[in-house]
């Protein structure tokens, strides 16, 4: 309790300026001014990009503020206008209080910055928020966000109205990495659209920008095809389900759930908004068995012949006939006609071999094609499906099984069983994406069992993530490039509703925000604690359920 009661002693000081941004900005500096809005505060838009427009209409929303016409000067079309209104801001010429947002500052030719990366500027007179795109305005308004009075959205008041205050900052920052993700298991535990937007809300605030949505299973198929409906007549309903706190009886419950194209469309849109790529995954050849069960031909002699009542991994996985890859192409393209992401993921983790071994339809093809053993084939069958996304300019990204019996050419890989077979693909030249069981599995417990909610087993405490680096000491120099990011991963057999969701995902998400956001020298963990203490009110306001602090956490 000692621990505890010196860090809330620390929080006095950083309590007087409310500056608690997580991430981590990578380049900031304090000053002792104030920014105080009042009616006569001016908005100044300098836009290239049209995009700009709506990230502007977020941050209006956001202060709750309509800005008068009066107050609101689009300089957009007046070509010098960045140049001479920076230097306006620099020299202090415009006298009145003002707010200028533009997407077409020249710092931002600095490679280093990038797409995504913004400059925030608070001073007494003015606020200068500055980026290359669009992204980057909306990231400097996620950390305009986490300096605003809670009362502005808690409550939606004017920030006109209540006069807000900012401190006064000077902020450059860009991210560590590219690929900032969190992943959800929706097969096991089914959320809702609202749920999912609830989930993509809380990303955005922390600059995620990939939302890795895990859509089929054993335990349930939950995404609309149309050309093959079986798959969410059949294949969304599992007859029962574990009993919590009793994982080896079923409860004799169905339990049922999916989305319609439209509504995983209606996702797709708003994460869209929120810059968030979402990644889908359908799992391929293994964790198959609502699909067989469905559609049995697809599968091996002896395959499952219904959706899976238990947890863990079933012998469900698909055979190599030529129908089961027009079928596979099938759900492939309506999936692609759905999501724009890059990245298609395709699963490949623990897929069981015993069907394939007791396949002499397989075991023919293995001799034929000289694949050596079923390791082979598994890479044969990824191979066939990246060839397929390839053609549909897709990439391909799977699980670290994938790269048994060789990696695909073209094939990201996903690290969650050993980090070294992600330092073997990235020294190949193949992308990966770190999420190891070590630091990203947030399924597991956070603290004594006898403490916590039923989790999968495990320990993973807050401190353990945040010492998380994605970059292993052991990748070549010239590869370290290859490393596109990190992400969380949300597994839900013990995850049954939203509530337990928020418990199970925070503060362990904010850990990871500030490992893929934060270069690492900026980065303290006693710091962390205190910046979450104050930003942690902010999730109060929206009723997530986070978990507190405990004594082993300091």
């Amino acid at each position: 309790m000692y621990s505890i009661f010196l860090y809330f002693l620390f929080l006095f000081e950083m309590d007087k300026h409310q500056v608690s941004i997580i991430p981590q900005p990578n380049n900031m500096t304090i000053t002792e001014q104030v920014f105080n809005f009042d009616e006569d505060v001016v908005f100044y838009l300098d836009f290239q990009d049209a995009k700009s427009y709506e990230v502007s209409n977020y941050f209006f929303e956001i202060l709750n503020i309509v800005p008068h016409p009066s107050k609101l000067k689009d300089e957009s079309l007046t070509t010098p206008f960045s140049v001479s209104l920076l230097g306006m801001v620099v020299n202090k010429e415009l006298k009145q209080k003002k707010v200028v947002i533009s997407d077409n500052h020249p710092a931002f030719k600095n490679p280093e910055i990038g797409d995504e990366g913004y400059i925030l500027d608070i001073s007494s007179d003015t606020i200068y928020i500055g980026a290359k795109s669009p992204k980057g305005l909306f990231y400097a308004i996620q950390t305009i966000r986490q300096l605003l009075p809670l009362s502005i959205e808690r409550d939606k008041k004017s920030c006109l109205d209540e006069k807000c205050s900012l401190p006064g900052l000077k902020v450059s920052d860009f991210p560590r990495f590219k690929w900032r993700g969190m992943h959800l298991d929706v097969g096991r535990h089914f959320f809702s659209v609202d749920e999912i937007k609830k989930f993509l809300d809380l990303l955005a605030f922390y600059k995620f920008n990939n939302f890795h949505w895990h859509l089929t299973e054993d335990q349930g198929w939950r995404i609309e095809i149309k050309k093959w409906p079986r798959l969410t007549e059949f294949g969304s309903c599992r007859s029962e389900s574990p009993q919590k706190g009793n994982r080896n009886t079923g409860d004799g419950v169905e339990y049922c759930g999916f989305y319609t194209q439209k509504e995983v469309k209606e996702v797709v849109e708003y994460a869209g908004q929120l810059f968030i790529n979402v990644v889908p995954e359908i799992e391929i050849p293994g964790h198959s068995s609502a699909a067989i069960a469905s559609y049995p031909q697809f599968g091996n002699p002896n395959g499952p012949t219904e959706v899976l009542t238990r947890w863990g991994v079933s012998d469900g996985v698909y055979n190599i006939k030529e129908e089961t890859f027009l079928f596979l192409q099938d759900v492939l393209s309506e999936v692609m006609d759905l999501f724009p992401s890059e990245f298609i993921h395709i699963g490949g983790d623990e897929a069981p071999k015993g069907p394939w071994k007791n396949n002499p339809d397989v075991q023919d093809f293995i001799q034929r094609e000289d694949l050596v053993d079923e390791h082979g084939l598994q890479s044969w069958y990824i191979a066939k499906i990246e060839s397929f996304l390839n053609k549909n300019n897709r990439r391909l990204i799977g699980w670290d099984e994938i790269q048994e019996g060789g990696l695909a050419p073209n094939a990201a890989m996903m690290v969650w069983r050993n980090w070294q077979y992600g330092i073997d693909a990235a020294n190949k030249g193949h992308d990966i994406v770190m999420s190891p069981t070590s630091h990203s599995y947030f399924d597991y417990y956070q603290d004594d069992p006898e403490n916590e909610p039923e989790a999968i087993g495990g320990y993973l405490p807050l401190k353990k993530v945040y010492s998380f680096d994605p970059v292993p000491e052991e990748l070549d120099k010239d590869k370290i490039n290859r490393v596109l990011g990190a992400q969380g991963n949300l597994w839900t057999e013990y995850i049954y509703d939203w509530d337990k969701l928020m418990y199970m995902a925070f503060p362990r998400t904010v850990a990871m925000a500030e490992v893929v956001w934060t270069l690492p020298e900026f980065k303290n963990y006693d710091n962390f604690l205190k910046r979450w203490e104050i930003n942690s009110k902010r999730l109060d306001s929206l009723d997530v359920n986070y978990r507190k602090l405990s004594d082993n956490d300091f």
